[in-house]
């Protein structure tokens, strides 16, 4: 643990969260199943992002192999790995809780194409698999199968960019908030799967404020407003997508159009992740766009220097170092809070909806996650009803 957490925080070190690492002052080992670390500043979320992919705990002698043989501390270890098909994992005689292991090995197979996993779920070739909403309603699962309904933390957004001359305008963001319809987007792009939000925050969260009502859905209000912001005939804006055939493509038209409804002139740009990834997020060129941000607790990117949504608010970022730097949880729940007013009122993204979990499940397989906080499918808690 001591040689991970040094490695994460080491000058050269590539992981992606490497500040919270780089917070550690000291790091103690009196004996072998203890460790002692000590914090240059307070953080309320730390033992929650240990439990993170990026934490995950590697050895030294097998570290530099682990690109391509992975070895880890968890219930399962690699068995074979055959590279955009499938990775079989057996119960690892090292886990310190093998007896409690129900389910000894799995297999974790890669479908891209939603309507073959399905088949192959429905062949028997697979027990359980996620899936796009409007896939269900394509298939009769009769009594083999049941459909877990959870949620995500994917805040799924009208990314704008607050540099753009006309965007940076107040009165244009809220604008473009009254004119969206979220559960028109809902029901359209995601087959009703999916809970409305108002700002950058999980729903399932305790700390959540519902502020879907801080702009409602008026689309004269949204034309007034935006000739009040100086474009009485419109206002023309792009609208890049990436490559996501439902939230992003189809809730794409439907926004476009939504938007056309209050006074906008929309022109819509599907572009692959490459490109996006290039133009949107790198280089910031863009005016809107559609993603789901899936990081749990990402409220925080809004205080990043040079994110691509380009917000500058000083006072914002004072209030999320206080939440995240808060030694009791009742101020950092406050902080949270504000937090979450502030990108609200400001309007700074099109804030639509937070992604569903959906699941079809093979009946006596019990334990499979219901909510999706980390990006996590926790085998080792499964097993099959006797």
């Amino acid at each position: 643990m001591k040689y991970t957490f040094e490695e994460n925080a080491s000058e050269d070190s590539q992981n992606k969260r490497k500040g919270r690492f780089t917070n550690i002052a000291s790091i103690e080992t009196p004996d072998p199943y203890t460790v002692i670390l000590t914090l240059k500043e307070p953080r309320g979320d730390f033992l929650a992002q240990l439990g993170e992919s990026t934490a995950v705990i590697v050895d030294p002698d097998s570290d530099a192999g682990n690109a391509t043989n992975p070895v880890g501390t968890g219930p399962y270890k690699l068995d074979r790995w055959i590279k955009g098909d499938q990775v079989r994992m057996v119960m690892a005689d090292t886990y310190r809780d093998k007896a409690n292991l129900k389910i000894k090995k799995a297999t974790f197979r890669f479908i891209n194409d939603s309507a073959a996993r399905m088949a192959t779920l429905l062949a028997g070739d697979v027990d359980f698999t996620f899936v796009p909403n409007e896939t269900i309603q394509q298939f009769k699962l009769g009594d083999e199968f049941y459909v877990l309904e959870g949620t995500t933390n994917g805040e799924t957004i009208l990314s704008t960019n607050n540099q753009h001359e006309a965007l940076s305008k107040l009165k244009v963001r809220q604008a473009i908030a009254h004119a969206i319809n979220r559960q028109e987007i809902i029901d359209g792009a995601m087959f009703g799967y999916g809970t409305p939000i108002g700002s950058h925050f999980a729903p399932h969260h305790p700390d959540y404020v519902d502020l879907t009502n801080t702009y409602p859905y008026d689309p004269e209000k949204s034309k007034a407003l935006l000739a009040e912001a100086g474009y009485p005939n419109g206002l023309e804006l792009s609208l890049k997508l990436p490559p996501v055939d439902n939230y992003a493509r189809a809730g794409g038209q439907i926004v476009a159009a939504q938007l056309e409804k209050a006074g906008f002139k929309i022109k819509i740009e599907n572009v692959d992740w490459p490109k996006w990834l290039d133009e949107v997020y790198k280089k910031r060129n863009y005016d809107l766009s559609i993603v789901s941000h899936v990081e749990p607790m990402d409220i925080n990117i809004y205080a990043r220097d040079n994110y691509y949504f380009n917000y500058k608010n000083p006072e914002f970022n004072k209030v999320i170092n206080e939440a995240e730097t808060a030694l009791t949880p009742e101020v950092r729940s406050a902080k949270l809070k504000e937090a979450q007013m502030m990108l609200a009122k400001d309007a700074v993204n099109g804030f639509m909806f937070q992604l569903a979990n959906v699941q079809v499940v093979r009946k006596g397989l019990q334990g499979v996650w219901k909510d999706a906080h980390l990006f996590v499918t926790d085998v080792a808690r499964m097993s099959w009803a006797e």
